[in-house]
């Protein structure tokens, strides 16, 4: 079997291996593929695989032998299902490897605006503390977690594993998810919207993007918010109105706002968020540890060989 990676870099930048993949069949690996040369470097081939290159309708359509595409990420909104299903082909993706590496990049925010180690760290570097009367000073104020209530909006894998890794910190929890049994039965707290809004010190972002939940945060939610709270997102960028959030942030409608996504990635040189006041600001890292990396490497060539085998495994567009 042919296997074309069409941007296999940011997956294996040169530190994992391709040699199980490369054992199922010949299997040409592209660092990057613009949407131009899709059709070119896939032609003839029955399995691609993707990350963040696009497959649209147009371009299955123009591929008669793929059989397969699997998708090197959890989200699979680059793949048009609807005509990959028309088309009888399968398309899969790779659920939960990151869930562990997610949920630490909520706290990595969380812990940067509540602590401000960032901006304490430089002071020191630029000699502020070496210039001090006192043995201990601080630039900001300094929050401690336990007694704050965490707000999840989505309550999945990772949700959950947020939701357990607060209550570590000694944090009250709630949640939204549009099965409140989940949150119930996992012992924690479900409540309708805007209740999730008004109630949060630290709202968190882990719903899917979906026509539903693109821009549900919007202007009239980040109002209910507290102007102590913080938003952490690490879902999807569109599930998040992104001027209303720089107003809310420039205006102090809210303390501050923590984003590993962005609805275009890279994002514009005028971005709003990008030069909007407290806003922390990661290059979609989140689900790119190493060990993540090397869980969803092992996974893509389990879909793979259960493809070939005939049962395939992680089917996001079955009839």
């Amino acid at each position: 079997m042919r296997i074309v990676v069409l941007d296999g870099y940011t997956l294996n930048p040169g530190d994992l291996s391709w040699e199980d993949l490369r054992a199922l069949g010949e299997c040409t690996v592209y660092e990057r593929t613009p949407p131009e040369q899709v059709v070119e470097r896939a032609a003839g081939a029955p399995a691609i695989l993707t990350n963040k290159t696009h497959l649209t309708a147009d371009i299955l359509r123009a591929l008669p032998g793929l059989r397969y595409v699997g998708v090197l990420a959890t989200g699979y909104n680059v793949v048009d299902t609807d005509a990959a299903r028309s088309l009888d082909i399968v398309v899969t993706n790779v659920p939960a490897y990151s869930t562990l590496s997610v949920t630490q990049m909520v706290f990595g925010h969380l812990l940067n605006h509540t602590l401000h180690v960032a901006d304490h760290a430089r002071v020191v570097a630029d000699g502020a503390w070496a210039q001090a009367k006192d043995f201990a000073f601080w630039v900001s104020p300094l929050t401690e977690l336990s007694g704050l209530t965490m707000g999840i909006l989505g309550f999945g894998r990772i949700g959950a594993a947020t939701a357990g890794a607060a209550r570590a910190f000694g944090m009250n929890v709630i949640a939204h998810d549009p099965d409140p049994d989940r949150i119930r039965s996992a012992g924690f707290e479900p409540v309708d919207l805007n209740e999730l809004f008004r109630r949060s010190d630290v709202l968190t972002l882990h719903c899917p993007l979906t026509e539903r939940t693109r821009a549900i945060v919007d202007e009239s939610r980040l109002r209910l918010m507290k102007r102590t709270a913080f938003l952490i997102n690490t879902s999807r960028g569109p599930v998040i109105d992104e001027p209303a959030l720089a107003r809310a942030l420039n205006e102090g409608w809210i303390a501050g706002a923590g984003l590993d996504v962005l609805s275009v990635e890279p994002p514009p040189a005028d971005h709003p968020l990008l030069g909007a006041k407290n806003c922390t600001i990661t290059p979609h890292i989140a689900w790119a540890t190493r060990a993540a990396r090397d869980r969803l490497m092992s996974e893509v060539v389990k879909n793979l060989r259960a493809f070939q085998g005939g049962k395939p495994r992680n089917v996001v567009n079955a009839r």
